[in-house]
Protein backbone atom coordinates (compact mmCIF):
# COMPACT_ATOMS: atom_id res chain seq x y z
CA UNK A 1 0.00 0.00 0.00
CA UNK A 2 1.65 3.52 -1.18
CA UNK A 3 2.47 5.66 1.93
CA UNK A 4 -0.05 8.51 2.20
CA UNK A 5 1.46 12.16 2.54
CA UNK A 6 0.08 12.02 6.65
CA UNK A 7 2.30 8.93 6.50
CA UNK A 8 5.31 10.51 5.01
CA UNK A 9 5.01 13.75 7.43
CA UNK A 10 4.60 11.12 10.27
CA UNK A 11 7.99 9.01 9.25
CA UNK A 12 9.52 12.20 8.21
CA UNK A 13 9.37 13.81 11.89
CA UNK A 14 10.67 10.25 13.33
CA UNK A 15 13.60 10.18 11.00
CA UNK A 16 13.99 14.09 11.75
CA UNK A 17 14.06 14.57 8.06
CA UNK A 18 13.25 18.20 7.24
CA UNK A 19 12.54 18.62 3.17
CA UNK A 20 11.63 22.05 2.46
CA UNK A 21 9.22 22.82 -0.92
CA UNK A 22 12.20 23.56 -2.86
CA UNK A 23 13.57 19.59 -2.55
CA UNK A 24 14.70 17.66 -5.68
CA UNK A 25 15.63 14.27 -5.89
CA UNK A 26 18.87 13.41 -6.87
CA UNK A 27 20.41 12.54 -10.22
CA UNK A 28 23.30 10.28 -10.02
CA UNK A 29 25.16 12.18 -12.28
CA UNK A 30 25.48 14.90 -10.08
CA UNK A 31 27.28 12.28 -7.64
CA UNK A 32 30.52 13.79 -7.11
CA UNK A 33 32.67 10.21 -8.59
CA UNK A 34 30.32 9.93 -11.62
CA UNK A 35 31.34 13.46 -11.85
CA UNK A 36 34.94 12.57 -12.28
CA UNK A 37 34.19 10.60 -15.19
CA UNK A 38 32.74 13.27 -17.52
CA UNK A 39 33.04 16.98 -15.42
CA UNK A 40 36.23 18.63 -16.79
CA UNK A 41 36.17 20.61 -13.39
CA UNK A 42 36.37 17.62 -11.43
CA UNK A 43 38.50 15.48 -14.05
CA UNK A 44 41.87 15.79 -14.25
CA UNK A 45 45.25 13.30 -14.05
CA UNK A 46 45.15 12.95 -10.70
CA UNK A 47 41.91 11.95 -10.78
CA UNK A 48 42.44 9.20 -13.25
CA UNK A 49 45.47 7.94 -11.74
CA UNK A 50 43.22 7.55 -8.81
CA UNK A 51 41.52 4.90 -9.90
CA UNK A 52 43.79 3.34 -12.05
CA UNK A 53 46.08 2.50 -9.30
CA UNK A 54 43.08 0.68 -8.01
CA UNK A 55 44.00 -2.00 -10.71
CA UNK A 56 46.98 -1.36 -11.80
CA UNK A 57 50.71 -1.08 -9.84
CA UNK A 58 52.33 2.62 -9.59
CA UNK A 59 55.06 3.26 -11.42
CA UNK A 60 57.44 4.30 -8.40
CA UNK A 61 56.41 3.13 -5.22
CA UNK A 62 56.27 5.91 -2.51
CA UNK A 63 58.30 5.02 0.86
CA UNK A 64 55.88 7.27 2.99
CA UNK A 65 54.51 5.24 5.92
CA UNK A 66 50.85 3.60 4.86
CA UNK A 67 51.73 4.12 0.99
CA UNK A 68 54.10 1.81 0.28
CA UNK A 69 53.69 -1.66 -2.19
CA UNK A 70 52.72 -3.79 0.03
CA UNK A 71 49.83 -1.37 1.75
CA UNK A 72 48.52 -0.86 -2.20
CA UNK A 73 48.55 -4.68 -2.33
CA UNK A 74 46.43 -5.17 0.25
CA UNK A 75 43.90 -2.50 -0.74
CA UNK A 76 43.82 -3.81 -3.88
CA UNK A 77 42.80 -7.21 -2.70
CA UNK A 78 40.25 -6.70 -0.50
CA UNK A 79 38.26 -4.85 -3.10
CA UNK A 80 39.10 -8.00 -5.56
CA UNK A 81 36.10 -9.63 -4.89
CA UNK A 82 33.12 -6.42 -5.67
CA UNK A 83 35.56 -5.57 -8.78
CA UNK A 84 34.53 -8.83 -10.18
CA UNK A 85 31.17 -8.25 -9.27
CA UNK A 86 31.38 -4.94 -11.02
CA UNK A 87 32.71 -5.68 -14.23
CA UNK A 88 30.64 -8.68 -15.05
CA UNK A 89 29.03 -7.12 -17.36
CA UNK A 90 30.76 -4.14 -18.84
CA UNK A 91 30.67 -5.23 -22.08
CA UNK A 92 26.85 -4.35 -21.48
CA UNK A 93 26.98 -0.60 -20.22
CA UNK A 94 26.69 -1.95 -16.57
CA UNK A 95 29.24 -1.38 -13.73
CA UNK A 96 26.76 -3.07 -11.30
CA UNK A 97 26.75 -2.08 -7.41
CA UNK A 98 27.58 1.29 -8.22
CA UNK A 99 25.79 2.52 -11.25
CA UNK A 100 23.35 -0.50 -11.77
CA UNK A 101 21.87 -2.94 -9.44
CA UNK A 102 23.08 -6.44 -9.63
CA UNK A 103 22.02 -9.01 -12.03
CA UNK A 104 20.60 -12.46 -10.48
CA UNK A 105 21.12 -15.56 -12.70
CA UNK A 106 18.15 -17.92 -11.19
CA UNK A 107 14.83 -17.03 -11.74
CA UNK A 108 12.20 -16.24 -9.11
CA UNK A 109 10.65 -19.46 -8.17
CA UNK A 110 7.28 -20.11 -8.69
CA UNK A 111 5.68 -21.27 -5.93
CA UNK A 112 5.48 -18.64 -2.71
CA UNK A 113 6.37 -20.33 0.62
CA UNK A 114 4.35 -18.46 3.45
CA UNK A 115 6.64 -17.09 6.52
CA UNK A 116 3.75 -16.48 8.02
CA UNK A 117 3.19 -12.70 9.57
CA UNK A 118 5.04 -9.53 8.24
CA UNK A 119 6.63 -9.48 11.74
CA UNK A 120 7.76 -13.32 11.43
CA UNK A 121 9.57 -13.04 8.27
CA UNK A 122 10.77 -9.78 9.18
CA UNK A 123 12.58 -11.65 11.95
CA UNK A 124 13.67 -14.33 9.84
CA UNK A 125 15.36 -11.82 7.07
CA UNK A 126 17.04 -10.80 9.47
CA UNK A 127 18.23 -13.95 10.78
CA UNK A 128 19.22 -15.24 7.28
CA UNK A 129 20.94 -12.03 6.83
CA UNK A 130 22.65 -11.81 9.86
CA UNK A 131 23.74 -15.18 9.01
CA UNK A 132 24.98 -14.64 5.55
CA UNK A 133 27.23 -12.11 7.53
CA UNK A 134 25.56 -8.52 7.80
CA UNK A 135 26.37 -6.62 10.63
CA UNK A 136 23.36 -4.95 11.13
CA UNK A 137 19.64 -5.13 9.30
CA UNK A 138 16.75 -3.20 9.48
CA UNK A 139 13.45 -2.61 7.30
CA UNK A 140 11.43 0.05 5.50
CA UNK A 141 9.26 0.74 2.94
CA UNK A 142 9.93 2.28 -0.29
CA UNK A 143 10.11 6.07 -1.14
CA UNK A 144 10.62 7.49 -4.63
CA UNK A 145 12.16 10.81 -3.17
CA UNK A 146 15.61 8.93 -2.68
CA UNK A 147 15.48 6.92 -5.72
CA UNK A 148 17.86 8.53 -8.55
CA UNK A 149 16.12 10.69 -11.31
CA UNK A 150 18.32 8.54 -13.50
CA UNK A 151 21.59 6.48 -13.19
CA UNK A 152 24.63 7.57 -14.74
CA UNK A 153 27.28 5.40 -16.73
CA UNK A 154 30.81 6.06 -15.96
CA UNK A 155 32.12 3.99 -19.30
CA UNK A 156 29.41 5.37 -22.19
CA UNK A 157 28.97 8.88 -20.01
CA UNK A 158 25.11 8.75 -20.13
CA UNK A 159 22.38 8.48 -18.50
CA UNK A 160 20.50 5.78 -17.81
CA UNK A 161 16.66 5.37 -16.59
CA UNK A 162 15.94 3.37 -13.38
CA UNK A 163 15.47 -0.22 -13.59
CA UNK A 164 13.97 -1.08 -9.94
CA UNK A 165 10.73 -2.59 -11.19
CA UNK A 166 7.38 -1.21 -9.34
CA UNK A 167 5.67 -3.59 -6.71
CA UNK A 168 8.73 -3.92 -4.89
CA UNK A 169 7.28 -1.73 -1.57
CA UNK A 170 9.77 -2.98 1.01
CA UNK A 171 13.44 -2.11 1.02
CA UNK A 172 15.88 -4.51 3.42
CA UNK A 173 18.86 -2.06 4.93
CA UNK A 174 22.16 -3.82 5.74
CA UNK A 175 25.46 -2.13 7.07
CA UNK A 176 28.63 -3.71 6.87
CA UNK A 177 31.28 -2.65 9.44
CA UNK A 178 34.86 -1.66 8.70
CA UNK A 179 37.34 -2.86 10.62
CA UNK A 180 38.15 -0.53 13.19
CA UNK A 181 42.35 -0.61 13.35
CA UNK A 182 42.79 -0.33 9.74
CA UNK A 183 40.21 3.31 9.54
CA UNK A 184 42.91 4.00 12.39
CA UNK A 185 45.81 4.66 9.80
CA UNK A 186 43.86 7.11 7.99
CA UNK A 187 45.03 8.36 6.20
CA UNK A 188 46.66 5.67 3.83
CA UNK A 189 46.49 3.66 0.75
CA UNK A 190 45.82 0.30 3.99
CA UNK A 191 43.27 2.30 5.47
CA UNK A 192 41.55 1.63 1.79
CA UNK A 193 41.39 -2.20 2.65
CA UNK A 194 38.38 -1.40 5.24
CA UNK A 195 36.58 0.61 2.73
CA UNK A 196 37.25 -2.59 -0.16
CA UNK A 197 36.63 -5.22 2.52
CA UNK A 198 33.15 -3.85 3.13
CA UNK A 199 32.28 -3.40 -0.35
CA UNK A 200 33.15 -7.20 -1.44
CA UNK A 201 31.63 -8.34 2.11
CA UNK A 202 28.45 -6.10 1.12
CA UNK A 203 27.86 -7.31 -2.53
CA UNK A 204 27.88 -11.20 -1.01
CA UNK A 205 25.47 -10.44 1.53
CA UNK A 206 23.22 -8.36 -0.45
CA UNK A 207 22.84 -10.84 -2.99
CA UNK A 208 22.46 -13.72 -1.28
CA UNK A 209 19.55 -12.16 0.82
CA UNK A 210 18.59 -11.54 -2.62
CA UNK A 211 18.24 -15.30 -4.30
CA UNK A 212 17.12 -15.93 -0.91
CA UNK A 213 13.82 -14.52 -0.94
CA UNK A 214 13.47 -15.21 -4.45
CA UNK A 215 13.78 -19.06 -3.55
CA UNK A 216 10.83 -18.43 -1.86
CA UNK A 217 8.75 -17.43 -4.63
CA UNK A 218 9.09 -13.54 -3.87
CA UNK A 219 10.74 -10.61 -6.16
CA UNK A 220 14.02 -9.36 -5.20
CA UNK A 221 16.77 -7.02 -6.25
CA UNK A 222 20.03 -6.37 -4.88
CA UNK A 223 21.79 -3.04 -4.76
CA UNK A 224 24.70 -1.12 -3.28
CA UNK A 225 25.59 2.62 -4.03
CA UNK A 226 23.20 1.99 -7.52
CA UNK A 227 19.56 3.07 -8.08
CA UNK A 228 19.26 5.53 -4.73
CA UNK A 229 20.84 6.93 -2.21
CA UNK A 230 21.48 4.62 1.02
CA UNK A 231 21.43 6.73 3.93
CA UNK A 232 17.86 8.48 3.93
CA UNK A 233 16.91 4.64 3.79
CA UNK A 234 19.04 3.44 6.43
CA UNK A 235 17.88 5.96 9.06
CA UNK A 236 14.15 4.84 8.10
CA UNK A 237 15.45 1.45 8.33
CA UNK A 238 16.46 2.37 12.05
CA UNK A 239 19.82 1.76 12.02
CA UNK A 240 21.34 4.78 12.83
CA UNK A 241 21.22 8.54 12.55
CA UNK A 242 22.58 11.63 10.54
CA UNK A 243 25.59 13.11 11.54
CA UNK A 244 27.46 15.88 11.03
CA UNK A 245 29.83 14.71 8.73
CA UNK A 246 27.17 13.22 6.17
CA UNK A 247 27.33 9.92 6.95
CA UNK A 248 24.99 7.38 8.64
CA UNK A 249 25.84 6.89 12.66
CA UNK A 250 25.14 3.52 14.05
CA UNK A 251 24.98 2.94 17.77
CA UNK A 252 27.24 -0.46 17.19
CA UNK A 253 29.90 1.17 14.61
CA UNK A 254 29.96 4.86 14.27
CA UNK A 255 29.86 6.11 11.16
CA UNK A 256 32.38 3.31 10.47
CA UNK A 257 29.83 0.91 7.74
CA UNK A 258 29.18 0.11 4.24
CA UNK A 259 25.48 0.18 2.94
CA UNK A 260 23.51 -2.13 0.88
CA UNK A 261 19.91 -2.49 -0.02
CA UNK A 262 17.44 -5.41 -1.20
CA UNK A 263 14.39 -4.01 -2.72
CA UNK A 264 11.05 -6.88 -2.12
CA UNK A 265 7.77 -7.72 -2.62
CA UNK A 266 8.13 -9.90 0.39
CA UNK A 267 5.57 -8.95 2.86
CA UNK A 268 7.12 -7.58 6.08
CA UNK A 269 7.12 -5.30 9.11
CA UNK A 270 8.90 -1.89 8.66
CA UNK A 271 11.62 -0.87 11.87
CA UNK A 272 11.24 2.38 13.48
CA UNK A 273 14.14 5.15 13.08
CA UNK A 274 16.05 5.14 16.60
CA UNK A 275 18.06 8.24 18.16
CA UNK A 276 20.72 8.04 21.00
CA UNK A 277 21.44 11.16 21.06
CA UNK A 278 23.62 11.93 17.69
CA UNK A 279 22.17 15.27 16.84
CA UNK A 280 22.70 16.65 20.37
CA UNK A 281 25.98 15.38 20.61
CA UNK A 282 27.17 16.67 17.05
CA UNK A 283 25.89 20.15 17.50
CA UNK A 284 28.98 20.37 20.24
CA UNK A 285 31.48 18.44 18.65
CA UNK A 286 33.29 19.84 15.46
CA UNK A 287 36.23 17.12 15.58
CA UNK A 288 34.94 15.97 11.63
CA UNK A 289 34.82 19.16 10.42
CA UNK A 290 38.52 20.75 12.49
CA UNK A 291 40.08 17.18 11.28
CA UNK A 292 39.23 17.57 7.64
CA UNK A 293 42.20 18.94 5.99
CA UNK A 294 40.29 20.51 3.35
CA UNK A 295 37.82 22.09 5.14
CA UNK A 296 34.88 20.18 3.80
CA UNK A 297 32.71 19.68 6.33
CA UNK A 298 30.82 22.34 8.08
CA UNK A 299 31.31 23.56 11.41
CA UNK A 300 27.51 25.41 11.96
CA UNK A 301 24.21 24.16 12.31
CA UNK A 302 21.91 22.15 9.62
CA UNK A 303 20.90 24.09 6.94
CA UNK A 304 20.09 23.68 3.14
CA UNK A 305 23.17 25.24 1.97
CA UNK A 306 24.16 23.64 -1.32
CA UNK A 307 28.26 24.28 -2.38
CA UNK A 308 27.57 22.32 -5.76
CA UNK A 309 25.72 20.03 -8.24
CA UNK A 310 26.81 17.28 -5.79
CA UNK A 311 24.81 18.03 -3.03
CA UNK A 312 20.83 17.31 -2.76
CA UNK A 313 18.53 20.26 -2.74
CA UNK A 314 16.01 21.09 -0.64
CA UNK A 315 16.75 19.02 2.50
CA UNK A 316 18.41 20.89 5.76
CA UNK A 317 21.16 19.05 7.25
CA UNK A 318 24.75 19.19 7.51
CA UNK A 319 26.25 18.44 4.02
CA UNK A 320 29.66 17.70 2.68
CA UNK A 321 31.55 20.10 0.15
CA UNK A 322 32.11 16.49 -2.01
CA UNK A 323 34.58 18.64 -4.60
CA UNK A 324 36.87 19.23 -1.82
CA UNK A 325 36.42 15.76 -0.32
CA UNK A 326 37.42 13.85 -3.99
CA UNK A 327 39.76 16.38 -4.30
CA UNK A 328 41.81 15.46 -1.30
CA UNK A 329 40.96 12.02 -2.60
CA UNK A 330 42.53 12.37 -5.44
CA UNK A 331 45.90 14.26 -4.76
CA UNK A 332 46.97 11.77 -1.83
CA UNK A 333 45.70 8.48 -4.26
CA UNK A 334 43.60 6.99 -1.53
CA UNK A 335 40.37 7.09 0.06
CA UNK A 336 39.99 9.55 2.81
CA UNK A 337 38.43 8.48 5.84
CA UNK A 338 39.90 11.39 9.01
CA UNK A 339 36.15 12.78 9.42
CA UNK A 340 35.57 8.71 10.61
CA UNK A 341 38.55 8.33 12.63
CA UNK A 342 38.20 11.41 14.33
CA UNK A 343 34.55 11.03 14.86
CA UNK A 344 34.20 10.37 18.86
CA UNK A 345 31.79 7.39 18.05
CA UNK A 346 33.78 5.61 16.00
CA UNK A 347 35.00 3.26 18.72
CA UNK A 348 35.26 -0.64 19.58
CA UNK A 349 32.11 -1.16 21.40
CA UNK A 350 33.78 -4.54 22.10
CA UNK A 351 34.96 -2.33 25.73
CA UNK A 352 33.37 -1.35 28.72
CA UNK A 353 35.04 2.25 28.92
CA UNK A 354 34.03 2.90 25.22
CA UNK A 355 30.32 1.71 25.92
CA UNK A 356 30.21 3.78 28.49
CA UNK A 357 31.85 6.68 26.61
CA UNK A 358 28.38 6.08 24.56
CA UNK A 359 26.26 6.29 26.82
CA UNK A 360 27.50 9.63 28.31
CA UNK A 361 27.57 11.15 24.63
CA UNK A 362 23.78 10.62 25.00
CA UNK A 363 23.18 12.78 27.97
CA UNK A 364 23.68 16.10 29.38
CA UNK A 365 27.30 15.12 30.23
CA UNK A 366 28.14 14.66 26.52
CA UNK A 367 30.55 18.04 26.80
CA UNK A 368 33.00 16.32 29.34
CA UNK A 369 32.64 12.84 27.47
CA UNK A 370 34.27 15.20 24.55
CA UNK A 371 37.00 16.38 26.63
CA UNK A 372 37.65 12.67 28.02
CA UNK A 373 37.59 11.46 24.27
CA UNK A 374 40.40 13.96 23.64
CA UNK A 375 42.34 13.53 26.43
CA UNK A 376 41.94 9.87 25.76
CA UNK A 377 43.54 10.21 22.30
CA UNK A 378 40.88 8.47 20.41
CA UNK A 379 40.71 9.10 16.91
CA UNK A 380 44.55 9.71 16.40
CA UNK A 381 46.26 8.29 13.57
CA UNK A 382 48.27 4.80 14.53
CA UNK A 383 50.81 4.75 12.11
CA UNK A 384 50.36 1.99 9.09
CA UNK A 385 53.03 -0.28 10.31
CA UNK A 386 52.23 -0.86 13.54
CA UNK A 387 49.17 -2.42 12.07
CA UNK A 388 51.45 -4.48 10.16
CA UNK A 389 52.85 -5.16 13.46
CA UNK A 390 49.64 -6.56 14.87
CA UNK A 391 49.36 -3.48 17.24
CA UNK A 392 45.89 -3.50 19.12
CA UNK A 393 44.58 -0.52 21.07
CA UNK A 394 44.73 -0.81 24.85
CA UNK A 395 43.25 0.58 27.88
CA UNK A 396 46.57 1.23 29.21
CA UNK A 397 47.74 3.39 25.89
CA UNK A 398 44.38 5.45 26.79
CA UNK A 399 45.53 6.57 30.34
CA UNK A 400 49.54 7.37 29.37
CA UNK A 401 47.63 9.58 26.55
CA UNK A 402 45.76 11.24 29.09
CA UNK A 403 48.20 11.79 31.54
CA UNK A 404 50.67 13.15 28.59
CA UNK A 405 47.62 15.68 27.84
CA UNK A 406 47.39 16.85 31.16
CA UNK A 407 50.78 17.67 31.40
Amino acid sequence: MKATKDDIVVSDKAAKFQLLPTFQRFNQKDDVFRRSWWDKRIRNRKTELFYETYREPLKTWRKVDGFTQKDYALRNATWHVSDILTELKQDEDRREGFSDEFTLYRDVAEEQMDLGSPEEAAAEIKRVGKGFGADLIGITDYDERWMYVNKFSDMSKREKPQEIPEGLPNVIVIAQAMDYDLIRTVPSALSGAATGLGYSHDALVVLSIAQYIRNLGYNAIASMNDSALAIPYAIKAGLGEYGRLGLLMTKEFGPRVRLGKVFTNLPLALDKPIQFGVKEFCNICQRCSVGCPVNAIPSGPPSDTVYNQSNIKGVVKWTVDGEKCFGYWAAQNSDCSICVRVCPYNKDFSSWYTRVGRWLAGTWLRRAMLQLDIALGFGSRMQSKRWWQGERETLLERVRQAVRWVK
